[in-house]
C-alpha cells in the first residue's frame, strides 16, 4: 500500500455490491487501502453523520454509489430525494475540496427530458422531468462547481445486476408467475450491467487526472419491451424460466407511474470510449452474464 485510501458508499446497492465483488481481484486491490459503507454506518440524511465517516477514513478518493434511487417515490419523498442526492453529495464534494480528496460519482439518464431523439452528449442541456433527476442534478452542480478538477460525473441509465432489485429480476419473477405480460415499448434507453459500470469506474480510478462528465451504457437504443423479450430468451436458455409467455407491448400511457420518464434516455458514450481507452460492449452479452450469475445462485 502507498498511503491511499479508497471510500465506497452505497456498498450494498447493487452497483456496490459489483464494485466490492469485482475490486477484490482487480489490479486497484494493491494500491488502496479499502473501505465501504451503507446506511449502518452512515446517515445520508445527517451532515454530522456524513463528517463523521469521511473524517474516520480519510479517503483520497471517493466513489460514491450512495443515492436516494426509487424514482416514483421520489415524488411522494422529494425532502429525503434532496437530502440524500443533492445535499449530501454537496457535503461530501466540500469535504473532497477541503481534503484533497478526488470524488467519483453516479448519475443518471433521468437529468435529461427525452426531448432528443439522438443519443445525449454529456455537454447536452439537462432537463428533468421529476423529483428524482431534479435532485440527481443538484448534485451534480455542486461537485462540478466544487470540483472542477477532482470531481467525475457518470451518468448510466437503466443499470442492472444479480444484486438487489432490478427490471431484470422483476421480469424473471413476473415470467415464472404470470400467464402474460405487458411492457412498455415506447419507451427507449440502454440497459447497462453493473459489470461493465464497475470496470468503467476501475478506469477511471486509474486516470488520476480524469475529470468533468462521462456517459456508460452497454450500448443499445431499444424498448422495455425489446428488454423483456430478451430476458425471457435468456431465462428460458438459462433454465430460470420453464415456459415462454407472451410478451405484449403497452404504450406508456398505458401503465400509470407516479413519475413522468423521459421517452428517450439513450446516452453517448464515445468520450467515455476514447477517454479511457475501453472497447464497446454488447448489451445482450452483458445480460447474459447476469443471467447467468442469478441462476448460478440458485
Amino acid at each position: 500500500m502507498n498511503g491511499k485510501r479508497l471510500l465506497l458508499t452505497g456498498c450494498n446497492g447493487q452497483l456496490g455490491s459489483t464494485f466490492s465483488a469485482l475490486y477484490k481481484d482487480s489490479q486497484l486491490a494493491g494500491r488502496y487501502e479499502f473501505s465501504s459503507v451503507d446506511v449502518e454506518q452512515v446517515d445520508f440524511k445527517n451532515k454530522e453523520s456524513i463528517l463523521s465517516v469521511l473524517s474516520l477514513n480519510n479517503p483520497s478518493i471517493i466513489v460514491n454509489c450512495g443515492a436516494y434511487t426509487s424514482v416514483d417515490k421520489a415524488e411522494e419523498e422529494p425532502d429525503a430525494a434532496f437530502k440524500i442526492n443533492d445535499l449530501a453529495t454537496t457535503i461530501i464534494a466540500n469535504w473532497s475540496k477541503e481534503n484533497g480528496s478526488r470524488l467519483l460519482h453516479i448519475s443518471t439518464d433521468f437529468v435529461f427530458d427525452g426531448a432528443k431523439n439522438s443519443p445525449y452528449e454529456p455537454s447536452d442541456e439537462t432537463n428533468p422531468l421529476g423529483v428524482y433527476g431534479n435532485t440527481k442534478l443538484g448534485g451534480e452542480r455542486n461537485i462540478r462547481n466544487l470540483l472542477p478538477k477532482d470531481g467525475l460525473i457518470l451518468r448510466t441509465s437503466w443499470l442492472y445486476s444479480e444484486f438487489g432489485q432490478n427490471f431484470v429480476k422483476t421480469m424473471l419473477a413476473l415470467m415464472s408467475k404470470r400467464e402474460e405480460i405487458g411492457i412498455v415499448n415506447d419507451q427507449i434507453g440502454s440497459p447497462t450491467s453493473t459489470h461493465s459500470l464497475v470496470k468503467i469506474l476501475f478506469k477511471i480510478i486509474e486516470n488520476e487526472n480524469a475529470s468533468g462528465i462521462y456517459h456508460w451504457c452497454d450500448g443499445a437504443a431499444i424498448s422495455w419491451y425489446d428488454f423483456a423479450v430478451e430476458i425471457q430468451k435468456q431465462g428460458l436458455r438459462s433454465g430460470l424460466l420453464e415456459k415462454k409467455i407472451p410478451v405484449k407491448p403497452i404504450p406508456a400511457a398505458g401503465y400509470s407511474t407516479l413519475a413522468e420518464r423521459p421517452t428517450y434516455s439513450v446516452l453517448n458514450c464515445e468520450a467515455t470510449l476514447i477517454e479511457f481507452g475501453v472497447p464497446k460492449v454488447d448489451w445482450k452479452k452483458e445480460l447474459n452474464y447476469v443471467i447467468t450469475a442469478i441462476a448460478t445462485a440458485k
